[in-house]
């Protein structure tokens, strides 16, 4: 089988938090991007101007989850232990709060009017955004929800939870319509691709598992793709590419169609992370792909494609 060449460069380093960085977010143009990290920072960065980090926000406790709402230009912002903060992303003015729990927030994802929020106590919040009010709490597990992915294809939003399964849910009526069981342990990544054919997962198993989403969720393929916790999956925008990153320090580029590992990014062959690599972000410029650290920074790197094999 032909495969194309991946190479990696790294083109830079950008720091500032003072604690680990736990999550990444394209900005609202095309060459900017967000970090959030433990030290409760929310920074809005150049992707061709690491020495220049903007605050944007400053709450009291880790953030993991933030998402931005085009339409209203709105970043949403995740406190732990409290609840959401919605900023104006180009003054940088706290419109709203909304206090949702007293766990972690894992994960936003908005679709619509509204913000999907994935929580520690085992519970999906849905909130309206026009009224910035709580519409419906769900819960079917008592351990934590992790991550959400949107299918617009076929209206299905899968969220990953900590008792090893997988719920699929209909974003229009917010019921329960799949329980996908299959890992050993914590799912704390799931993502659809962008044609809304397959659902990935990764777990704290170490594997990643794709899901044929035409096929009532069938187990397509399951992998061993790293020593230890897969903790983030996330596509190229022309869907061609997706990564994985984990706690064991490493990030592996995948060819999206065969599913095979194309490429191994890490401490010693590219100055990679030196802890837990704990979120991506392939950005919508080109072949950027960003990722971030429990060692407080984020990497930037160019991932070229060359001639097939």
């Amino acid at each position: 089988m032909m495969r194309a060449k991946i190479t990696v460069d790294k083109k830079n380093t950008f720091t500032g938090h003072k604690e680990p960085v736990y999550t990444l977010l394209q900005g609202k143009e095309d060459n900017t991007f967000y970090s959030a990290a433990g030290d409760g920072m929310v920074v809005e960065w150049d992707m061709e101007k690491p020495e220049e980090g903007r605050l944007v926000a400053k709450v009291p406790s880790s953030v993991y989850g933030i998402c931005y709402h085009q339409e209203r230009n709105l970043l949403i912002i995740g406190q732990n232990f409290q609840g959401l903060h919605f900023v104006d992303a180009d003054s940088r003015k706290e419109i709203k709060n909304l206090k949702i729990t007293t766990s972690s927030i894992f994960d936003i994802q908005v679709d619509s009017g509204r913000a999907y929020v994935a929580c520690g106590d085992g519970e999906l919040v849905v909130v309206d955004l026009d009224t910035c009010t709580i519409t419906k709490r769900i819960k079917n597990s008592e351990k934590s929800a992790r991550s959400i992915s949107l299918n617009p294809a076929n209206n299905h939003m899968a969220v990953g939870y900590s008792d090893n399964k997988i719920r699929v849910y209909d974003t229009t009526t917010c019921e329960l319509i799949k329980v996908i069981e299959g890992h050993e342990n914590s799912v704390f990544s799931v993502k659809y691709s962008p044609d809304g054919l397959h659902l990935l997962s990764g777990s704290r198993d170490a594997h990643l598992k794709i899901w044929n989403t035409e096929a009532e969720y069938a187990l397509h393929k399951s992998i061993v793709a790293h020593m230890y916790t897969v903790n983030n999956i996330d596509f190229s925008k022309d869907g061609k590419h997706f990564a994985t990153c984990s706690m064991d320090k490493t990030i592996k580029v995948w060819d999206a169609s065969s599913f095979r590992l194309l490429k191994v990014i890490d401490k010693s062959r590219h100055a990679g992370h030196g802890t837990s690599v704990n979120k991506l972000l392939w950005s919508v410029n080109d072949m950027n792909l960003f990722s971030c650290s429990d060692d407080r920074s984020i990497s930037h790197w160019v991932i070229n494609e060359g001639q097939a094999l």
